[in-house]
């Protein structure tokens, strides 16, 4: 708009000065949105691999977390590629910050991770403490 504009008698013009604010702040909300959004689908890392397990032995995949459900499958000591379907259980950011590692081991013996997975066609629940980061091909 020219300086010293007038608009014609009856015609309003919105405030200039408050539409870039109101951009701002819709902006904003929308970033907060969806950074809310990232953050709730956001459960590590999207593959997995074995960590912790004898060369012998197998990781068996259940059926509900829980060392007691059915056994639907077995993943290899060094088996990879394992897609993350989102892990239930385990320390809070709080818990690992503030409790020390006895009270730590403690309360995931209370309350183990769970990670659901799918390996090689087979969906099920494996327990968190045997995978790590990994990757696929």
């Amino acid at each position: 708009m020219r300086v010293g504009y007038r608009p014609p008698v009856g015609v309003k013009l919105r405030s200039v000065a408050k539409l870039p604010a109101a951009r701002l702040f819709l902006g904003a909300m929308l970033l907060g949105l969806y950074c809310a959004v990232a953050m709730a689908e956001a459960d590590g890392p999207d593959y997995w691999r074995v960590k912790g397990i004898a060369s012998d032995d197998s990781l068996s995949i259940r059926a509900q977390p829980s060392p007691r459900s059915a056994k639907l499958g077995d993943i290899p000591h060094d088996g990879a590629c394992i897609r993350n379907l989102g892990c239930r259980g385990g320390l809070t950011y709080q818990e690992f910050s503030t409790l020390s590692k006895v009270e730590q081991a403690k309360r995931l013996r209370q309350n183990p991770r769970w990670c659901q997975v799918e390996y090689h066609g087979t969906t099920g629940w494996v327990a968190g403490r045997y995978l790590t980061e990994g990757g696929c091909p």
